[in-house]
């Protein structure tokens, strides 16, 4: 099985004849996601890829019956996008773009709260599910296979070379989660955890975290119940103390979001810590055994 994402959602690229989306509306139609509209004001009638360009969300999901929506417009118009496709039935919605005002993002997920809608990002590379042949993202398709572990990340770029590694030990995953790295994201640590731990196929997770913010301490205390072992990296062990780098979301304030907070939290809570990205598939394969 899988989270969130399924082989069943039913797809539409917002900003479809842009050249990102343009591009990864081919390499996810390639993956085997059902990708059955685009939207692009003043476009529609136009085919990308075999896929059916329309002027609005309204008349997208009015024809195809579309549940999802992958963002790929400027930063600027992602709002107007986020909001048009909430208020019309889409229910799953991964927001790729990055430097969204923090206002903007707010208002987004303060929304899609009200309306129980998944949102996934500001700032993702998205989300994939490899043992249903579906992904809403910019990931590469390639370094992902079907199996029992689960991924949730805040980088995109680690996420690829821990995922890789993974596959490469005989390790595939049910599904991969990038929550953004933005400090207002639809998708914490802890909701996506607790999505795996309903999800019977996932028997080990995986969280790639990093210095700042403090999500990773908040999900230390519902790894305790999770039942399911789970193996932590964190990113900014070289980071000089009080440096601010990274993703706009690894900002360390105060005494918070240090490296060495969040291991002993999540230490604490029963997680194994590992130190480099390659040894996380040399930890999971022992917590599965």
């Amino acid at each position: 099985m899988a989270i969130l994402l399924t082989s069943q959602s039913r797809v539409i690229v917002q900003g479809m004849t842009g050249n990102q989306g343009r591009f990864h509306t081919g390499q996810m139609v390639a993956y085997g996601t059902q990708v059955v509209g685009g939207v692009s004001p003043g476009k529609g009638g136009r085919m990308v890829d075999g896929v059916p360009v329309f002027d609005t969300v309204r008349e997208a999901v009015a024809t195809t019956h579309a549940d999802a929506s992958i963002v790929f417009v400027p930063a600027p118009f992602a709002k107007d996008a986020a909001f048009e496709a909430m208020e019309n039935g889409i229910r799953l919605l991964v927001m790729i773009p990055e430097h969204i005002p923090v206002q903007d993002a707010i208002a987004i997920v303060t929304r899609a709260r009200d309306l129980g809608v998944v949102v996934i990002g500001p700032n993702t590379f998205g989300i994939i599910s490899p043992g249903q042949n579906t992904k809403m993202g910019i990931m590469p398709n390639h370094i992902y296979k079907p199996g029992p572990v689960g991924v949730v990340a805040r980088s995109g770029t680690l996420s690829y070379e821990i995922a890789f590694s993974l596959t490469n030990a005989g390790l595939g995953q049910t599904t991969v989660v990038g929550m953004g790295g933005d400090p207002v994201v639809g998708q914490t640590f802890v909701s996506v955890l607790e999505e795996f731990k309903r999800d019977p196929d996932t028997h080990a997770i995986v969280m790639v975290g990093e210095i700042g913010g403090s999500a990773e301490e908040e999900a230390a205390e519902h790894i305790k119940s999770l039942g399911k072992p789970v193996v932590a990296y964190l990113a900014g062990r070289a980071a000089p103390p009080g440096k601010r780098m990274g993703h706009a979301g690894a900002i360390i304030e105060r005494g918070r979001g240090t490296l060495e907070s969040k291991e002993k939290a999540l230490t604490a809570a029963g997680a194994q810590v590992v130190t480099m990205p390659w040894q996380v598939a040399e930890a999971v394969s022992k917590v599965l055994r």
